[in-house]
């Protein structure tokens, strides 16, 4: 295929880091990894491998092309990668951004709505389904948290919130947890969550899903304590079935302290943001210890360093 003089920049950096990256992967046994993380200006995109698909974003910004360009451009790019990567156009799943109403939103783009795949981490599965959200249903950056909180949970009662598609639940009760309560506000999610528990052979009576509002569920008084909590909150979420918005900046030292209570002492919280420009106001936490471990949960595949924040908080 011959290559658009435009795009050979980022055909060369493409194959550059999927050599570099494919290694890297092979030697530690990881299939789903990032292999192009906005790397060259001009081509802002995320691109992420998941064994046998490839999965595209578009980073938001005012690119200045009209749609059809855009379009043009977009088409281009897409051919780039499955030239240089080897797969087929059919699974490859692209996102982009797009200006509607004054708001920017991710708008479906590729075909394929309904597929579902299922890939492997550290000896776990997890249904992913890349056409149908804005993300696939497993986050790439939390990687080493997920094995952290492996490695932590033996015998410990864990809780998840905002919990998703219930990933930290699978790796806790990997980590043969004594029990984890997994709770979010979509029953979309938490039927999702299930499944992953499920297809990794820990469904049973002590992996719990419930679906509430987090916020309101948190401002009850803690009837149950937990050794290990997972928590990690969108930036800013007003949906409609949210009794308040949430500003993760604002209101972080609230959650976090609200949090707290549900831990028992001696446990550990995990909380996470992808606020880029997210400051902790530790002085008013109410903990034994923050300590920031940004540094060793930002794997290696992303290029950049700053995708989240993460801090180990004892009670």
């Amino acid at each position: 295929m011959e290559i658009d003089q435009k795009l050979e920049p980022f055909a060369n950096r493409l194959a550059k880091m999927h050599k570099h990256f494919g290694k890297w992967a092979r030697r530690q046994g990881i299939t789903c990894y990032r292999v192009y993380d906005n790397d060259i200006p001009g081509t802002p995109l995320a691109i992420d491998i998941y064994e046998n698909i490839v999965h595209v974003a578009e980073y938001a910004r005012d690119h200045g092309m009209e749609p059809p360009e855009h379009a043009a451009w977009l088409d281009g790019c897409l051919r780039v990668i499955h030239e240089v990567l080897g797969v087929s156009p059919d699974l490859i799943y692209l996102k982009y951004r797009q200006r509607q109403k004054g708001l920017r939103q991710y708008e479906r783009f590729f075909r394929g709505a309904g597929a579902e795949f299922i890939v492997r981490e550290n000896g776990l599965r997890f249904f992913i389904r890349p056409a149908d959200y804005l993300d696939v249903g497993l986050f790439l950056d939390h990687r080493n948290t997920r094995q952290m909180v492996r490695q932590e949970s033996a015998g410990k009662r864990v809780l998840n919130l905002f919990a998703y598609t219930g990933s930290f639940s699978v790796y806790a009760a990997a980590g043969a947890a004594a029990e984890t309560l997994t709770i979010d506000m979509s029953n979309t999610y938490l039927q999702w969550a299930d499944r992953n528990l499920s297809i990794n052979d820990f469904a049973g009576p002590q992996h719990r899903l419930l679906q509430a509002d987090v916020l309101a569920w948190l401002e009850q008084p803690p009837r149950e304590q937990f050794d290990l909590i997972v928590l990690d909150p969108p930036t800013f979420s007003n949906s409609k079935r949210m009794d308040d918005t949430l500003d993760i900046q604002r209101d972080h030292v609230m959650l976090l302290n609200r949090v707290l209570r549900f831990c028992a002492p001696g446990g550990t919280l995990y909380f996470s943001t992808n606020y880029r420009r997210f400051k902790l106001w530790e002085e008013e936490i109410r903990a034994t210890s923050i300590t920031d471990i940004s540094a060793k949960t930002v794997p290696e595949d992303f290029r950049n360093k700053k995708i989240h924040q993460s801090f180990r908080i004892t009670k």
